[in-house]
This record gives structure tokens, C-alpha cells and sequence, in this order.
């Protein structure tokens, strides 16, 4: 298993295929989700020719469930970490959702002369609650209450997420 920890200790997994010194995709999942959500866009790239790459956000996936963290600086940090250690330069970075919050956050703290595009795919921004600097966000009572499902039923929360707000399978068109 491919990890790299970064210098809070957390460990960040990753999925790094192609050749070295093919121009590099990096791909931010959306949460909960993790690297393997890409897996049909990193094998199609791939026989593009590309070199592609795919972490676990922190706390998701393969990487370290930590309780603290959980901002898009934090994020941003953690990918630069994986971008730094397989050293990917002309990168063009995806992200989806709160991928793309961090994958935005990451080109303008940290990409400067190793991100070639960046594409974001219904992302979030990288400030989502509402304040008085954004009165727009989303109330803070909508997390409030994913947390709380989160805590009374996981299974139940991550079969009615991808059921539900994000994919629509089963809902009449």
C-alpha cells in the first residue's frame, strides 16, 4: 500500500499508475467517498497515455481516520504532501465536490509552477457554512445533522448518501 505521512502525522494512501514521465492527473474525491471513486476516469487516462493519480482524503478511505483537520487547508496540505512526494509537475488536477474545494485550494497555496489546469466538477467551495462573511453557506445545522446520523447509523448514512443527494439512483426521472 502506497502512503506518505505528512508532517502532523497523518497518513495520507494514494494510487500513483503510468509512466513517471507522462503528464500527470491528479484526482481529489468527493466526500465520503475515496481514490477509487476515479477508478473508470484513472484506467481511461491511462490508456490515454497519462500518468494518474488518486489519494484518500484524510479521515476517508485507506487513509488515517483522524478527528481533527478537516478543512480545506488541512486538505490542501495533505495533497501538496503526495504532489511533493511523487515529485508531479504540468499537473492537470480534477476534483469533485469537496475535491474540488481542496483541489482549488491546493493550486493557489501550493501548486505555483506544478498545476497546468485545474477542473472542477460540481465542487464545493472551499468555505460551504454560512457566517457573516458568507451569508450564502449552507446553515451550520445541515452538518449539525450529518454528523449526528453519522453517529447514530454509519452504514444507514453512507447507503442513503450515494442513494440519495449525490447520485439519484434511486429516484424517478
Amino acid at each position: 500500500m502506497s502512503t506518505i505521512t505528512t508532517k502532523d502525522g497523518t497518513e495520507i494512501y494514494f494510487k500513483d499508475w503510468g509512466l513517471r514521465n507522462a503528464q500527470p492527473i491528479m484526482f481529489h474525491h468527493g466526500w465520503p467517498l475515496s481514490a477509487d471513486d476515479w477508478d473508470n476516469q484513472m484506467l481511461y487516462f491511462l490508456g490515454k497515455g497519462y500518468r494518474v493519480v488518486a489519494h484518500d482524503r484524510r479521515g476517508d478511505g485507506r487513509s488515517t481516520q483522524v478527528s481533527d483537520g478537516h478543512d480545506m487547508d488541512h486538505y490542501a496540505a495533505d495533497a501538496a504532501a503526495v504532489v511533493e512526494h511523487l515529485d508531479l509537475r504540468d499537473a492537470v488536477h480534477v476534483g469533485h465536490s469537496t475535491g474540488g474545494g481542496e483541489a482549488a485550494r491546493y493550486a493557489t497555496r501550493h501548486g505555483k509552477g506544478r498545476v497546468a489546469k485545474l477542473v472542477l466538477i460540481g465542487a464545493v467551495p472551499p468555505l460551504m457554512v454560512k457566517s457573516p462573511a458568507n451569508p450564502g453557506g449552507t446553515p451550520v445545522e445541515v452538518f449539525d445533522d450529518f454528523r449526528k446520523q453519522l453517529a447514530a447509523n454509519r452504514a444507514e448514512f453512507y447507503r442513503a448518501v450515494a442513494s440519495g443527494p449525490f447520485y439519484d439512483y434511486n429516484r424517478r426521472t
